[in-house]
């Protein structure tokens, strides 16, 4: 069985990820998130439904460095051996035109949405090089090919992911390391009431 972690995993397209990837009954999760009370709710409900699957949770803000490479380092050694690394963890924030936008939001978004999958996938890297079916999957957005009124900063940021994947795709090209894109456009989740 392959093992396949996923960032953001507490709801949304990180949720989903984790129910079809059970449903496979070809993986084992290991899932993590800021929100521990919907990752153990959703621990609950994929062991319920697929009790055959291997879920292991952890907390994570990969807006902190240290924080990231800290759990990835502290992971039992019978999780270390990732296969995939979905890299879902993002957020929008404000919907102010760029005069008016919130320095707090900026920052909120470009912390979490760029440079969270940045840090978390230098410190998946190694474990990745280690596997035969190495997978990195960015969940990026629409966003980051287009733009849309008071959308500024995150679609600057989802551009930015967009740059990172065709980059990452060359650098980790070596190593038999495979980058996808997936950039949705609208989807029904939390992050629509939002958006």
């Amino acid at each position: 069985m392959r093992t396949v972690l996923i960032t953001g995993a507490s709801s949304g397209i990180g949720a989903a990820c984790a129910e079809v990837l059970a449903a496979e009954n070809k993986y084992r999760l290991l899932l993590c998130a800021r929100r521990a009370d919907r990752l153990q709710a959703l621990k609950k409900e994929i062991l319920s439904k697929y009790p055959r699957t291997e879920v292991h949770t952890f907390l994570l803000d990969v807006r902190d460095s240290v924080a990231v490479m800290t759990a990835i380092e502290s992971l039992p050694e019978e999780w270390k051996n990732i296969d995939i690394l979905i890299n879902n963890a993002g957020l929008s924030q404000g919907l102010d035109p760029i005069q008016e936008g919130d320095f707090g939001d900026w920052d909120r978004m470009i912390d979490t949405n760029v440079k969270g999958l940045l840090y978390v996938t230098k410190t998946v890297v190694p474990l990745l090089k280690k596997s035969e079916h190495a997978h990195i999957i960015n969940i990026g957005s629409i966003a980051g090919k287009e733009v849309y009124p008071n959308g500024n900063v995150y679609c600057a940021t989802k551009h930015a992911v967009d740059a990172l994947n065709k980059a990452m795709r060359i650098d980790l090209l070596p190593f038999s390391i495979k980058v996808t894109a997936i950039n949705p456009g609208m989807v029904e989740t939390e992050f629509s009431a939002v958006r």
